[in-house]
């Protein structure tokens, strides 16, 4: 695991010192080692930090070059099946010098091109500049694992694994507002989004090319065509497969030159991760798990149980709001841009503790959108059925006194041409949904939301639903909060639920073999239960929150009041002021589910005052 960055210019030369920076402003991401390359025309320059994983020889350091001198490589992430592409590559006549997977992706573009990626497994974003060419290929994986962010002006482009490598270089007051909609919407800026207008994300599964005449973005995988027409119903067909897939996926995670560990919060997808990672280890694994001092918020003991039943060497950290209040104004830096996700804030210090012990842990993300774990899915089918009561059903529940029944209230505020998919999504997050952005916001134009492409055949609400979550939530806001948390404490994330094999099973998948009779994840759990008990999990869906609703209003109330004020509001044109202001006292007021919105506006602010 490391981080890369990257200039080429077309018609000046490429300024060394820059490059430097860039690549010390990501130190965090590799303190192994550090290097820079700019090459003999000096119009590409090429930077890397090192976390080494794979062999920690100096030989496997980057930028890396062929042993022709025509191909140098920046490289960040892990390519599990590497072995057996480099024992395909020898039969071919490729001699080998390290035993890096780094060398293995250089050999394989060599060979192959830009194909060189459909025969990859693994998480990566990596760049290659031909020499003779005179030009650049930069990839990023297929779910998005790994961040690329990049500016291009027509003359030259920077790349970087992290915004703030590029930051210094572009124009940092002009602001992308459709960016800072989808932000107060989601929570997180979705790619090809960031908050600065001159910045782009490379999206998942697609690729950069720049050479002398061209600067082309292209896609070489995506969610949409591996749909297919039929669907796999046979739950003991299913079974099998997604078992076996799981654990070659688990399996080849755990290839590593240094000790590694499993974040177990004591859920069902952590959980299956653990057992069989532990199934297959030669030894105890370490286990890592937070909790919290609030007793309706600490999921600990449930991953302690886990823990015993596997037999893993269990680490766990309970947390106070005091752990989280003095982490939270480095939110900003972490992300450089605004990001409301709080379960950042017990990610990093999960991390933090987990890196004292290991420097590479499996994480069980991406189970809830395979499977549906989520509630989301199940709003999707109740609006659909009752549709044609939604205005009934929002009056009625918005004058109830009930807080829960006023926040389901919201639910059914929508029109006829709502995109259903961002709606339930906002309103689950207590995010600001269509109506409340015109309301609480004067945006030049109205929200665009993101949209789904076509697919073999046509999906159910609940489907679309997830489809949506894996396609924009998932790379948005949970893996960049892994691959921040992680990366800021020297330790490498692998997510072995979002091996591209079992993304591709899953998705045709019958839908009672994700939900039946009410039961979420119910394919998922049935290949847990081989390992673990079905009683130690018995319980409700809690998920990896922290009490903000709680603290906002009481411990961490001084935040609220710097960050939701009229004076700072002002500042900024987008904010209707005492639409925000009536927001703020109706949750002093009483009306806790208003929280997230307002944490929304904190986050906001405080990313730009800093």
């Amino acid at each position: 695991m490391c981080g890369i960055t990257g200039i080429v210019n077309r018609r000046a030369k490429v300024d060394a010192d820059k490059l430097t920076q860039m690549t010390k402003l990501i130190e965090h991401r590799g303190p192994d080692a550090s290097a820079i390359f700019v090459n003999n025309y000096k119009t590409c320059g090429l930077g890397h930090r090192r976390l080494s994983i794979l062999d920690l020889s100096e030989a496997a350091n980057q930028p890396y070059r062929s042993k022709c001198g025509n191909f140098t490589m920046v490289y960040n992430g892990e390519l599990y099946n590497f072995k057996e592409l480099r024992d395909s590559l020898e039969k071919d006549g490729v001699k080998f010098t390290t035993s890096s997977d780094t060398e293995v992706v250089l050999e394989a573009f060599i060979k192959w091109g830009k194909q060189c990626v459909d025969h990859f497994n693994g998480m990566f974003v990596f760049a290659v500049w031909n020499e003779k060419n005179e030009e650049l290929f930069i990839f990023r994986d297929r779910i998005g694992i790994k961040p690329l962010y990049y500016a291009w002006d027509e003359e030259t482009l920077y790349f970087a694994s992290e915004l703030k490598a590029i930051a210094p270089f572009i124009n940092q007051e002009s602001w992308d507002e459709t960016a800072i909609q989808h932000y107060f919407r989601l929570g997180y800026i979705p790619a090809p989004f960031t908050i600065y207008d001159g910045v782009k994300k490379l999206e998942p599964g697609s690729y950069i090319q720049l050479n002398k005449s061209d600067f082309l973005v292209g896609n070489y995988w995506n969610l949409e065509e591996k749909v297919r027409k039929t669907t796999v119903s046979n739950a003991n067909e299913a079974k099998t497969t997604y078992h076996d897939l799981l654990k070659s996926s688990v399996q080849s995670r755990l290839q590593s030159d240094v000790p590694f560990g499993v974040f177990l919060s004591g859920g069902i997808d952590s959980s299956t991760v653990a057992a069989v990672a532990q199934s297959v280890a030669k030894e105890p694994i370490s286990t890592f798990s937070i909790g919290f001092e609030e007793a309706s918020f600490n999921e600990s003991e449930y991953a302690k149980k886990v823990a015993e039943q596997l037999g893993t060497k269990h680490h766990e950290f309970v947390l106070s709001h005091k752990d989280i209040q003095d982490l939270i104004p480095q939110i900003p830096t972490w992300y450089d841009e605004p990001f409301a996700d709080a379960s950042a804030l017990p990610t990093y210090l999960v991390s933090k503790m987990a890196s004292e012990k290991v420097t590479m842990v499996l994480t069980g993300d991406g189970g809830d959108e395979q499977f549906m774990g989520y509630g989301m899915y199940t709003w999707a089918d109740r609006l659909t059925t009752l549709n044609t009561m939604r205005w009934f059903l929002k009056k009625g529940l918005s004058m109830s006194s009930n807080v829960n029944k006023k926040r389901a209230s919201q639910y059914f505020n929508y029109g006829e041409k709502t995109h259903l998919p961002s709606h339930i999504f906002s309103v689950d997050q207590g995010f600001f949904n269509a109506k409340q952005i015109r309301q609480s916001f004067s945006f030049a134009d109205d929200y665009a939301p993101l949209m789904l492409g076509k697919t073999n055949r046509r999906l159910l609400v609940s489907e679309k639903q997830s489809f949506h979550d894996l396609k924009f939530y998932l790379p948005g806001d949970l893996l960049t909060k892994v691959d921040r948390a992680t990366m800021q404490n020297g330790l490498e994330g692998r997510v072995p639920l979002l091996d591209h094999r079992l993304v591709e099973f899953s998705l045709n998948l019958d839908e009672k073999l994700k939900r039946k009779h009410g039961e979420s994840k119910y394919l998922l759990k049935q290949v847990l239960y081989e390992y673990l008990p079905k009683e130690v999990f018995d319980r409700p869906k809690w998920g990896f929150g922290i009490p903000l609703n709680k603290w906002l209003s009481n411990e961490l109330k001084p935040l609220l009041d710097k960050y939701v004020n009229e004076e700072i509001l002002a500042k900024y044109s987008f904010y209707n002021v005492q639409e925000i202001m009536k927001i703020k006292q109706s949750y002093l007021d009483g009306q806790t589910y208003l929280f997230n919105q307002l944490w929304l506006v904190i986050m906001f602010n405080m990313w730009s005052e800093k």
